[in-house]
């Protein structure tokens, strides 16, 4: 009979199987690890070399919208630049992109991108245009469609001439209503003369351009005032320094211009001689130049002596000159430009009130002429009394002259859905007995559409430079 027997099935030794056991528990914790491991989240990004992404932000007519945050979903974030141009490198092979700025919607909304992309393009819409009139749509429509290349805009529809007051004022109404790339174009341009122009001979940028931006005509104190102030809105509310050079050589060359008594050159003609001293260029440079010192009292004091009937308590345009004494935009920009204004200057203003037929609609407008022979409506000037009335906190008179340019409006020829307002409800004398040029009761005119719309969206382009502290006994007009 066989017995069985432990050397059948031998007995391991203990310290053998603790070593076997020791190891399967190794293996088994090194396999668990491992597929815990894979499919965790790295703990810092894994670079992928040449994934490099970039793009471009535009608005609905390919414009392109500067400081639009650009972030992926890795938290990797870039601003786009003047262009609408953004571009940086992948922390991961597969992002979802989006755009962001205040007051923006955007198509899309996100964007996935694998890999490298050189194409990725958003549509930005500002959201404040929606709660805009039909009116300030299309004229709007008409000022963005209008502009260059070179960040220009002719002053009317088919017109060959760019004129500086105009760019200030376009840039203004970009700045109203939030646009800040397309007041940053004009800026460049004019950002981009400095040397050339700025502070070349006798210094200032003239009057008018082509174009191309070839300068022409004269050097006057007041458009270039203007541009300052547009400049100065711009700072108001985006805070940049990227104008301070500019800015800085504006301010010096209209300091240059203020004579020992006080008031300040008209700046030069295009051949080089001193043009003499205007009310109005005085009044825009004592706005445009920021702060209160030694400049603007003794401009005041050349204003108060010189320019200031101490009767009739307004502001006196052309002196010895019995017809032309007084212009309207001595008293809606002497109201606006001086705190504390008394009421009665506005109300004096309705020496220049009158009412006319506008060749481009048939309709009777009431409104301002440039002087007292009232022979035409001055369109732009009446926009210009109704921001006057609105800094006056009189709304029923700046409606009804809002009204009453409404009634002016007419169609562009340059394409659909595109409204402007002329430069004067007929053809007729301006301030100083010249006609008129043909075509300034036809066709839309930047000046006029801008004081509408700063109306119409009740917007005060004075408000950034009106805080001096000036010294109550220097506001003469307050006496």
């Amino acid at each position: 009979m066989a017995i069985a027997t432990k050397d059948k099935f031998p007995t391991k030794n203990p310290l053998f199987c603790l070593l076997q056991y020791t190891l399967l528990l190794l293996l088994i914790l090194q396999i668990s690890s491992c597929k815990k491991d894979s499919n965790a989240t790295p703990a810092t990004p894994v670079f992928v070399p040449d994934s490099v992404i970039s793009g471009k932000v535009i608005d609905s007519i390919g414009v392109g919208i500067a400081n639009v945050i650009v972030q992926d979903s890795t938290g990797n974030v870039q601003f786009t630049n003047n262009n609408g141009e953004f571009s940086f490198q992948l922390k991961y092979r597969g992002v979802v992109l989006t755009p962001i700025k205040d007051h923006y919607v955007f198509t899309p909304i996100k964007m996935y991108v694998n890999g490298q992309s050189k194409n990725v393009t958003f549509t930005g819409k500002s959201t404040l245009i929606d709660s805009l009139t039909t009116n300030e749509h299309q004229m709007l429509n008409w000022l963005n469609n209008a502009q260059l290349a070179n960040g220009l805009i002719p002053s009317t529809d088919h017109g060959n001439q760019i004129s500086l007051y105009d760019q200030a004022l376009a840039a203004l109404a970009f700045i109203s209503y939030t646009d800040y790339t397309r007041a940053e174009r004009i800026f460049d341009f004019f950002n981009g003369r400095i040397t050339a122009e700025l502070t070349a001979g006798k210094g200032g940028f003239c009057q008018f351009r082509d174009l191309n931006g070839n300068p022409t005509g004269n050097h006057w104190l007041g458009d270039n005032a203007w541009l300052l102030l547009a400049l100065n809105n711009y700072v108001a509310v985006t805070g940049s320094t990227k104008y301070n050079n500019l800015i800085q050589q504006m301010n010096t060359w209209i300091r240059s211009l203020q004579d020992t008594d006080g008031g300040i050159w008209g700046g030069y003609d295009a051949s080089n001689v001193q043009i003499g001293k205007i009310t109005e260029g005085i009044m825009d440079a004592f706005i445009a130049v920021s702060g209160y010192d030694n400049f603007h009292s003794n401009l005041l004091s050349y204003l108060k002596a010189q320019r200031w009937d101490a009767v009739n308590k307004c502001f006196i345009s052309w002196p010895g000159n019995t017809q032309y004494y007084y212009a309207l935009d001595n008293f809606s920009w002497g109201f606006g430009i001086f705190p504390n204004c008394p009421a009665s200057l506005l109300t004096q203003a309705n020496m220049f009130r009158t009412t006319q037929t506008a060749t481009g609609t048939g309709n009777s407008i009431t409104g301002y002429c440039f002087d007292i022979d009232k022979d035409d409506v001055w369109l732009e000037g009446t926009g210009e009394m109704v921001v006057a009335y609105q800094i006056a906190g009189n709304n029923l008179q700046a409606n009804y002259y809002l009204s009453q340019m409404e009634k002016a409006i007419i169609n562009s020829t340059v394409g659909t859905s595109l409204i402007g307002i002329p430069y004067a409800s007929n053809l007729a004398t301006g301030y100083g007995g010249g006609m008129l040029w043909q075509g300034a009761n036809t066709q839309p005119y930047l000046s006029s559409v801008s004081w509408y719309l700063f109306g119409k969206h009740q917007f005060d382009p004075f408000k950034a430079g009106r805080s001096k502290n000036i010294p109550t006994a220097s506001m003469f007009w307050m006496n």
